[in-house]
C-alpha cells in the first residue's frame, strides 16, 4: 500500500516541479497574505494594543494551515479532472482510500512549506516569532491539517456528485467556515445565537487557543482533545460522504462523463 501511496505523492510532486503556476499557488499567495497583514498589522500596532495585533498575523498563518491542507486534497483531484485523467486514476491499481491518503500527505507538505515560509519571513520582516506558540505549535497544526482534510473530502464529494457546476466550491468551502472559526477576533465578537455554532468547529479551538497562549502564556490541552474528537467525527463523515458520492456517480455512469467532459 505505501509503495501506491508513494508513488501518487510522487506523481503529485512532479507536477509541481514542472509548473510554475502550480509553485506559485504554494508560495506566491502565501507571501503577498503575509505581507498585507503584516503591514497592516505594523500600521495597527501604532495606534492599538501591540499584543492584540499579534492575533492577527499569527490568524492570517494558521488559516493558511488550514486552507492549503484543503486545497491539497480539493486541487489534486481536480486538476485530475480538468485533464480529462481521472478514468485512467480510477482504473489504476490503487484504492480510493490510498488515493485519498496520498493527497493528504500532499497536505502535509504543502502546509508545512507554507508554515516555514511565513514563519522565517514574519519574525524577520515584523519581529513575529511563531515559536513563542511552543510546544502548542504542532498540536494545533495537527488539528487545522484534520479539519483542512475534512473540509477537502467533503468537497470532492460535492464535485463529484454535481460535476463542474461545483468546482467554485474548490476555493468557497473553506471561507464558509473562515467568520465562525474567529480566525482573526475571538468567538465573543459573534452573535449569541453563533457562538455555538463556532464551537462545532475544530478550528475555533486553534485559533482560540493561539490567542490565550500569545496573550497570557495559557495552553489548554482540554478544548484541544476536544478539537480531535470534533476532527474525528468530520473525517468519518467527510470520507463517507466522499465515498457514497463515488458509489452514486460510478452506478449512475456520471463519473465516466465526468472524466470525459
Amino acid at each position: 500500500m505505501w509503495l501506491r501511496v508513494g508513488a501518487m505523492v510522487a506523481r503529485y510532486m512532479y507536477l509541481y516541479r514542472r509548473s510554475l503556476a502550480r509553485s506559485g499557488e504554494v508560495f506566491f499567495w502565501p507571501v503577498m497574505e503575509l505581507l498585507v497583514w503584516g503591514f497592516l498589522m505594523t500600521y495597527l500596532r501604532r495606534h492599538m494594543l501591540p499584543s492584540a495585533i499579534v492575533w492577527l498575523l499569527g490568524g492570517m498563518i494558521f488559516w493558511d494551515v488550514l486552507y492549503r491542507s484543503q486545497q491539497a486534497i480539493t486541487l489534486s483531484l481536480s486538476e485530475d479532472i480538468w485533464a480529462k485523467n481521472l478514468i485512467n486514476l480510477f482504473i489504476a491499481p490503487i484504492s480510493v482510500f490510498e488515493l485519498l491518503l496520498a493527497t493528504c500527505f500532499m497536505g502535509v507538505i504543502k502546509a508545512t512549506i507554507t508554515i516555514l515560509v511565513l514563519g522565517t519571513l514574519a519574525s524577520v520582516l515584523y519581529a513575529f516569532d511563531i515559536l513563542t506558540i511552543g510546544a502548542a505549535l504542532l498540536p494545533f497544526m495537527l488539528v487545522l491539517l484534520l479539519f483542512g482534510w475534512a473540509l477537502g473530502t467533503f468537497t470532492m464529494g460535492l464535485i463529484l456528485r454535481f460535476g463542474k457546476a461545483a468546482e467554485a466550491l474548490v476555493w468557497g468551502i473553506p471561507f464558509l467556515v473562515q467568520p465562525f472559526s474567529a480566525v482573526f477576533y475571538p468567538v465573543d465578537v459573534l452573535p449569541q445565537p453563533l457562538r455555538a455554532g463556532a464551537y462545532l468547529l475544530p478550528s475555533t479551538y486553534v485559533f482560540e487557543g493561539m490567542r490565550a497562549v500569545v496573550s497570557h502564556g495559557t495552553f489548554d490541552i482540554r478544548t484541544l482533545g476536544i478539537a480531535f474528537g470534533l476532527n474525528l467525527v468530520y473525517l468519518g463523515l467527510g470520507s463517507l460522504f466522499f465515498g457514497l458520492m463515488l458509489r452514486i456517480v460510478r452506478e449512475r455512469g456520471h463519473l465516466s462523463r465526468l472524466g470525459m467532459e
